[in-house]
């Protein structure tokens, strides 16, 4: 195969791997509006056999304290600016992991704040890879607006976190 062929395959897979990362999560059944069709736009479905990954609506959020000196997810939105390039730390539950995606660990972290939109928060890591279902401590820097390319777009992320399971 030649060199350009195997970078495009290359580029195909991390676009496969990372079409369940940036896409919003499906509100629990009791809430959920009536289905609509897909945009003809529509990034593709993440594979059967991907690992590691599990729906939000199955981990149970209550009860999560916010961390000393932290913020609530729904507040890092809220104060998003004034965080934005800053260190902050929050505590939630694990409530999706893709492991591996372009060097760094996945997340997606809630705490059981925030309404649609402003209730999860995505995590980059090269550290510990936490299970679907573990209380985390995150602690890493606030990007707003992150462009990975491909529809890829993050208004809020936390990257190179490290990552505390308790």
């Amino acid at each position: 195969m030649s060199k350009a062929t195997n970078c495009s395959l290359l580029a195909l897979t991390v676009v496969a791997i990372l079409a369940g990362c940036g896409k919003k999560e499906t509100p629990p059944a009791e809430t959920a509006a009536a289905p609509t069709a897909p945009a003809a736009s529509a990034a593709p479905t993440m594979p059967a056999d991907h690992p590691v990954a599990g729906p939000a609506e199955a981990v149970d959020l209550a009860g999560i304290a916010k961390a000393d000196g932290g913020k609530t997810v729904e507040e890092v939105y809220k104060e998003k600016d004034a965080l934005a390039n800053g260190k902050v730390v929050v505590r939630g539950k694990v409530v999706k992991v893709n492991p591996d995606i372009m060097g760094k660990n996945w997340l997606h972290v809630r705490d059981g704040s925030g309404g649609d939109g402003t209730n999860d928060l995505t995590v980059t890591t090269a550290g510990t890879l936490p299970d679907v279902g573990e209380v985390v401590v995150v602690s890493g820097t606030l990007v707003l607006d992150q462009d990975f390319g491909m529809g890829y777009q993050y208004p809020v992320i936390v990257q190179d976190a490290e990552i505390t399971i308790e």
